[in-house]
This record gives structure tokens, sequence and C-alpha cells, in this order.
């Protein structure tokens, strides 16, 4: 799809607002998925999800079916779910493991890799282009991908910055995450809550760091909780996961003021950092020990030291590194996106941590939860109210230019700093605006 010239991004975008077009209107939507989310690193995969020679996974980058698959040799690929003969969906399951892909249309055979392996009746291709001469008769690989400690991303675009280099100070947060881990590594576990909200994209991306509405929006999960614990519990009876979970959501406003903000190159970001709210859960048997087994106390003591709340990839895919949990966006149109909650295992941990991570997925992330459609009534509330013509601007004013920037460019603020929405659409900006490849 070809960039529209008639939209002017430079007009929807001021310092401190944007405008709601960026929310509500289709052929934005449509420049975004061509301009962001065709040419960006896009979250595509955890390497646990295909262990073995032949696992694959499907999944989306933008509006184009993938599939994540692990080749006989150990290499893992992301290929185009395309056979390259009539275009056929090659996989139409979620999940699998395969010795070839095999066409349901005409029985074309691919390795995993892409390569063709069999054409049926191959004779009646004599004489033409479409042989194996011709690389097109493969399955086309995604033009790049690569993998950092585990996390598969991906981009439809040939050019722009390596892996490492666009993750930049994020790339901590998946350090840490994995370093939780004893054996050092982190697998999937379970399944995945997948759970459709009625709103574009960006309000769930935004919502993240947004450090102001947790005290507003969750009392009626959050507070109603620590005031029903009150209730039925004793100061002597040990606080239950559950409450552990749903009371920090309505912490003070000082509390998310002070676990702070920072913000870096293409939109990345995450809040927390030697506190947030999972840093006053209680302790489980046997992790500290395994910990200090795998790095010694010094080690464990500076995993510990980070304490990040929301990590964002700008911009498919957040992390919670102390609870292992993980969120994957996927736009389906202006006013609907698809949520995918995954939660992972830390190899070498008592297995009582991997389900702390599992009830605390399913208690605040899933469709059935009570905190997760808190949020789920303020993105309908601000997709619909935005179809009001009251106001074209959206609200990013607040600690305006009380941010400081280190020599690197990364930016640091106070947590209710709206650092993080600037910073966003900054680098929406300049995606947008970017000449094509």
């Amino acid at each position: 799809m070809s960039r529209d010239k008639t939209i002017d991004i430079e007009s929807l975008l001021h310092k401190d607002e944007v405008h709601r077009r960026v929310y509500t209107d289709p052929a934005i939507f449509d420049l975004e998925m061509d301009r962001l989310w065709h040419r960006t690193w896009i979250y595509v995969g955890h390497e646990s999800q295909v262990k073995n020679p032949g696992d694959y996974f499907t999944t989306t980058i933008g509006r184009q079916p993938v599939i994540l698959v692990r080749h006989k040799d150990g290499e893992i690929h992301v290929l185009y779910n395309r056979c390259a003969h009539k275009g056929a969906q090659l996989v139409g399951d979620n999940a699998g493991c395969v010795k070839a892909f095999r066409c349901c249309y005409h029985g074309w055979r691919f390795d995993t890799d892409g390569a063709l392996l069999t054409i049926p009746l191959e004779g009646g291709y004599d004489n033409t282009n479409f042989c194996r001469d011709n690389p097109d008769i493969n399955v086309k690989k995604v033009p790049r991908y690569d993998s950092y400690r585990g996390f598969v991303f991906a981009s439809l675009s040939v050019e722009g910055p390596d892996l490492k280099t666009w993750l930049g100070g994020v790339a901590s947060s998946i350090d840490n995450m994995v370093d939780r881990a004893p054996d050092g590594e982190l697998e999937i576990t379970g399944g995945v809550l997948r759970y459709t909200h009625d709103s574009n994209w960006k309000f769930f991306v935004e919502n993240l760091n947004d450090l102001m509405h947790a005290i507003v929006t969750h009392q009626s999960s959050s507070q109603t909780a620590r005031i029903v614990a009150k209730r039925l519990m004793d100061d002597k009876d040990a606080v239950p996961w559950a409450v552990e979970i749903f009371s920090p959501f309505t912490n003070r406003y000082s509390f998310f003021e002070e676990m702070g903000l920072h913000a870096f190159d293409y939109g990345h970001s995450y809040s927390g950092g030697k506190v947030s709210i999972h840093s006053a859960y209680s302790d489980i048997p046997g992790y500290v020990d395994a910990l200090e087994a795998a790095y010694g106390k010094e080690k464990t003591l500076d995993i510990f030291s980070e304490n990040r709340h929301n990590t964002i990839f700008y911009p498919s895919a957040t992390i919670k590194g102390p609870i292992q949990t993980m969120r994957v966006v996927k736009p389906i149109s202006v006013d609907k996106t698809v949520i995918e909650s995954w939660t992972f295992r830390l190899k070498g941990a008592p297995e009582a941590m991997t389900q702390r991570s599992i009830l605390y997925c399913t208690l605040i992330n899933s469709s059935a939860n009570l905190v997760g459609p808190d949020d789920y009534e303020s993105y309908h509330r601000l997709q619909h109210g935005l179809a009001s013509q009251a106001n074209d601007w959206v609200s990013m004013h607040r600690h305006l230019g009380k941010e400081t920037v280190d020599e690197s460019g990364a930016i640091e603020a106070e947590g209710t700093n709206d650092i993080v929405f600037r910073n966003q659409f900054k680098a929406w900006k300049q995606y947008l605006t970017a000449e094509d490849a």
C-alpha cells in the first residue's frame, strides 16, 4: 500500500496534544499498517514456542500472516504464511509440528526453511519460468528476523537498525526478566488469553505506562479487594496472592509518581525501576536460594534491585519482568484490537513462581478478570468519546518540559509525566513521514 498523500501528519501533532483523528480515521490506520507495523521490528514469538525441529507457531505482523518455525538444523525462520503456487495459507492451525509444509490446495510441499521439496506432476511446468531455478518458487522469508535472549522479532522492511540497536534501553528489561530464571532461560507455559477490544490499538499501548489512571480506573477492583481483605483477614493472617496482586493498583499518587518513567528512541519506555506494583510480593520458599546458587548473592541482589512495571517494545508488545508475563498487540481495524497475554516459566525456579504468574495473568489480563475490564471500559469510552466534535485535540500536557535527557538520549521523568505519550507520537510521526524504503 502506498502512502496516502492527502494525510498531513504534521498537522495532527503538536508538542503537547494530538488530533483525535489518529484514533478514529481508517485512512490513518491503513497508513500505520504500511508505514509503522510493516517497517519496524514487531514481536513474533518466543523460541520456546518452537522447541524442536518442525515446531511452528503462526501469527501476524500487522496485516501479514507469518509462520515462526524451527528448521531441522535448529535455526529459526520467519516465513510468510503463503504457498508459492496459488497463494493459499500453508498453515491454518495456531501451532503444531511438521516434517514439511504441505499446501492443502494442490499438495505442493516445502521444507521448514521454505525451500521447495516436491511439486505434483512437476512436468506440467516444463518450458515455463516457474521452475526450481526460480527463487520465487520457494516460500518467501520475511526480510529480517532476529532473536534477543529468546524473544523473536521480525521486520517486513529490508532496511532499518539491527534488533539490538532498535531495542536500545529496553533490552535490559529482557535481560532482567531472563536473569530471574536460575537456569538462565524462560519458556512459554500454558495457553494464551485473547481479549478483543472495540478500540484503537494506541489506547492500550499508551495506557501501559499511564501512571495517573490506576488509582481512579481500578477502584472497582483493587480498592474493593483492599476493603474485602481488611474485613475478612486478621493481622496475623498471611496475605493471599490475589490480594498482593490487586492492592497496589490503588496505591497513592505519590507511589506512582516515585515509580518514575524512562523513555527511549523508537517509542520504547518502561515504568518503575527500584520500585513498582510488584515489589512488595511475598517471598516464595526456595527461589532466592536457587538464584544465589546459580549466580551468587551479589548478582542476585542486583537482579532484584530492578523492579520494573511495564516495558513497551513499541508498538507491538510489553513485558512485566518481575511477574513473567507478556502482552502482544494485534491491530485489526481502526477501532478493533486483539490483545494476547502470555505467561513464562522461570527455568530452575520453584513451581510456585509459575503458579503466581499464571494467577496474575488470569486476574489482571483475561477478559473475565477484574482489572482488565476496568481498562476496557476506559478504552471503549475513549473510542466513542472521540467521535464527539466538542474538541479535536487530546491532551499530552502533563509535566511538559520537566523531564531530563542523558547523553545517550534516554529520557527520565516522574511517574505521572506524559512524556511516554509524547515520545510514542514522536516515533509515530517519524515512521509515518519517512521516505518510502
